[in-house]
């Protein structure tokens, strides 16, 4: 069952009430829940709470909290992906593999070869942070990441912490390469860049080497940019993640 989002000034004691329109009509109309059934809920500090159904009536569910304790679902570095939007229902695919492999934000790219216009790209911007919405709570996340605004590659190479682009066709070494090299601490970043389905231009590949962007592959085979999405990100939490 997934957990839902609530504000800690719900909780009272050991007792919560859900009165939010949202929730309310997911839990007592969508789920049908029932008295003595349990629900998850998690507050934006990030407390998780094991509760179970006491009362619902015609506005608001009270459930009375069994066990409270901070949420480990969360990765142990900040991983941010930016990616030039596809068409279609890929990147829809895109934004919610993301959210669920961990990522704490998302950077719709502008690049050379990218296939939408602008202003198609600004338009969609708040369907994909409701896609992270409803992932995160699917996936028990401890928090909701965030799509930002339309961005250049410009501005993602200037990022904080270790920046690393994906270039297939001009890769200068492999990701497990790379992460043997460069260790990273509890709490650094990366940002992951990856390309539309074009690939980049010769322009955007000088930029990579006039900044010291890395340029990294995953492989052989040319993998579609959705799938070098979850393969990037996956093999990175692999290679990182504190387990």
């Amino acid at each position: 069952m997934p957990h839902f989002f609530i504000n800690s000034k719900d909780v009272n004691n050991n007792k919560i009430t859900i009165s939010d329109k949202e929730n309310y009509t997911h839990i007592a109309k969508s789920l049908r829940a029932k008295i003595g059934e349990k629900i998850l809920l998690i507050d934006e500090n990030q407390i998780q709470y094991e509760t179970v159904v006491n009362e619902i009536t015609n506005k608001e569910i009270t459930v009375c909290v069994e066990n409270s304790y901070k949420s480990c679902r969360r990765l142990d570095f900040g991983l941010y992906l930016a990616q030039t939007p596809l068409r279609s229902d890929a990147q829809s695919i895109i934004i919610e593999k993301a959210t669920e492999l961990g990522c704490d934000g998302v950077f719709p790219v502008y690049s050379d070869n990218c296939a939408l216009n602008r202003n198609v790209i600004e338009k969609k911007i708040p369907k994909w942070q409701r896609i992270m919405y409803e992932a995160s709570k699917q996936c028990e996340r401890a928090y909701i990441p965030k799509c930002f605004e339309l961005t250049s590659l410009e501005n993602i190479i200037q990022s904080e912490g270790k920046v690393v682009a994906f270039c297939e066709r001009n890769a200068k070494q492999t990701l497990h390469q790379y992460c043997s090299e460069n260790p990273i601490k509890n709490g650094d970043k990366i940002t992951v860049i990856i390309g539309p389905e074009g690939g980049f231009s010769k322009r955007e590949f000088e930029l990579f080497e006039q900044n010291n962007i890395p340029m990294l592959t995953l492989g052989d085979l040319i993998l579609k940019a959705e799938t070098a999405v979850i393969v990037a990100l996956g093999n990175i939490i692999y290679e990182y993640n504190n387990y």
